[in-house]
């Protein structure tokens, strides 16, 4: 399976997203598990004026989802200086630049949306970067996905205690640390905060490691181009501090995301289960 995997990274980028489309139509048909979710997201966001809207906004979020797939080969197994090419535009990166300059670390948060796995790879060009990490459930693309992942100034970090001891150890140190903020927590990680109007649990780790470092905040979106062109990445610092109360920072950051997956929404995984509960705290979100 690996050997097809490098295969796929030799093609243009312009097929990958073609054959990516294809894949994502044929997953979204084949799994009605899947499509039942992406569907339900969807409407459910509030982000269409109409059903009508819902249905080009599912047709074109079936087709990234395909994209974002096929395109891993790419980003994971060509050479790093080829894919830091794949770059086109940056905006804001002057703003974290000038954040780094001040000492202080950085804590980068990039959501679902875009090509996520290419903006650590062009942050560690400029800085090193401590990403925490999940272990893939298809285990075969552990390898690539590590081997791809942890170039330039990466250390990858577990999602247990000792990865978070290391993004500590980093944001305290002046360095940047990379998350992804949407992701669901384990039981007794998190607070249930409103997530484009349904409750989601939602991770107080985000507030935890900003005050005890005083990191700055930065949301990140690798924008897919049409085409096969390439990524426009957008460098977004968060305003304010993130509060004490865990559950109004746990808002604060939802609704950041939210405001990210507004510029592109087709472009969000809307097929991630963003609102399972963990064993034995749905209880929390009825009550809240």
């Amino acid at each position: 399976m690996q050997w097809f995997f490098r295969q796929f990274a030799r093609l243009p980028l312009s097929w990958l997203h073609a054959l990516g489309i294809l894949t994502g139509w044929l997953v979204y048909w084949s799994s009605p598990g899947y499509a039942t979710r992406m569907r339900e997201n969807i409407t459910r966001s509030g982000l269409c004026a109409s059903p009508a809207d819902c249905r080009q906004l599912l047709r074109r979020a079936i087709s990234e989802a395909g994209k974002s797939v096929l395109e891993l080969p790419a980003i994971w197994l060509r050479p790093y200086e080829q894919v830091l090419k794949l770059t086109r535009k940056t905006e804001g990166w002057d703003r974290v630049e000038a954040l780094a300059r001040e000492g202080r670390g950085i804590l980068f948060l990039t959501p679902h949306l875009g090509c996520f796995e290419i903006s650590s790879l062009f942050i560690a060009n400029h800085m090193p970067i401590t990403i925490l990490y999940r272990p893939p459930k298809l285990r075969w693309t552990e390898s690539p996905m590590l081997a791809g992942r942890g170039r330039g100034q990466v250390s990858m970090a577990p999602t247990d205690l000792k990865g978070v001891k290391a993004l500590l150890k980093a944001l305290k140190h002046g360095q940047s640390a990379g998350i992804l903020p949407d992701q669901v927590p384990g039981k007794g990680e998190g607070v249930w905060a409103d997530f484009f109007g349904r409750p989601a649990y939602t991770m107080t780790l985000l507030q935890r490691l900003q005050h005890s470092t005083g990191a700055a905040i930065v949301l990140v979106f690798a924008e897919r181009l049409p085409g096969g062109r390439g990524y426009d990445l957008w460098f977004e610092p968060l305003a304010e501090a993130l509060p004490q109360d865990a559950t109004e920072a746990a808002r604060n950051i939802n609704t950041a995301v939210e405001n990210l997956v507004r510029r592109n929404p087709a472009q969000y995984l809307w097929s991630y289960n963003r609102y399972k509960a963990p064993k034995g705290s749905r209880e929390k979100a009825e009550n809240q």
